[in-house]
């Protein structure tokens, strides 16, 4: 038997070309304990016995998405984590099965989301709740974070949970490639790969994929608005 799960995602994926950069917040700051219940963190654990790291959100009681780049053998699931080295009350849990969509490029990331289903569902408090998704009503956002746990300017990942404000720039270059940008020093340069774009209105616009760093310093942050129902076949 096949059941389909229906998605109405707004994806912005960060722009794809070399070289592409995943998995760090930089010129971020320490959010408020829990004031991100959405927020994940993914142990990742690859073939080769290493582990890595990404972020992603919680959409419901039993799924999370993801970067399909942020592969692995198996996960452990973070959900109500502020700091890594306090993890008293904090919920884990294994992931029962991934669906990665299934026009994922590894070659340009095209597509770079997944959805994990988790192994036991998740019971909603102040600390752990789903984040909204956002409407295709045309409208277009400006002020917006992306929270994560990824690399900072020391080079180290971050114990607690950081965010950095990114502003969405009118660019008719972008406009006509049916992307928003951001440019700067600051942002997820290289990337906290799975976590969410929060937008003014508090919900989830996109998915953190990958960056592209600019000569001189700054670093262009292309996402790539792309409505499209996400259908995924759980078995």
């Amino acid at each position: 038997m096949v059941t389909h799960l229906n998605l109405m995602v707004l994806v912005l994926v960060l722009t794809l070309q070399e070289p592409v950069h995943t998995g760090e917040i930089i010129g971020g700051h320490e959010v408020v304990a829990h004031s991100r219940p959405y927020m994940v963190l993914l142990e990742r654990h690859m073939s080769n016995g290493q582990k890595k790291y990404c972020d992603g959100f919680l959409l419901n009681e039993e799924f999370v998405m993801t970067a399909a780049h942020c592969h692995a053998k198996f996960y452990r699931v973070f959900l109500g984590l502020h700091d890594y080295r306090k993890q008293n009350g904090v919920w884990r849990v294994n992931v029962y099965k991934k669906f990665q969509h299934k026009g994922f490029n590894e070659t340009d990331f095209r597509n770079d989301i997944m959805l994990l289903k988790l192994s036991a569902e998740v019971k909603f408090n102040d600390k752990v709740k789903p984040v909204a998704l956002a409407d295709d009503d045309g409208s277009v956002p400006k002020s917006c974070v992306v929270p994560g746990w990824g690399t900072t300017e020391k080079g180290e990942l971050s114990d607690v949970l950081l965010e950095v404000n990114v502003t969405l720039t009118d660019s008719e270059i972008c406009a006509k490639e049916n992307k928003y940008c951001s440019e700067g020093q600051t942002g997820p340069s290289t990337g906290d790969s799975g976590g969410p774009l929060v937008c003014e209105d508090g919900k989830a616009y996109g998915v953190v994929s990958a960056s592209r760093p600019k000569p001189g310093g700054s670093t262009i942050y292309s996402y790539i608005s792309l409505i499209k129902l996400v259908s995924f076949d759980l078995f």
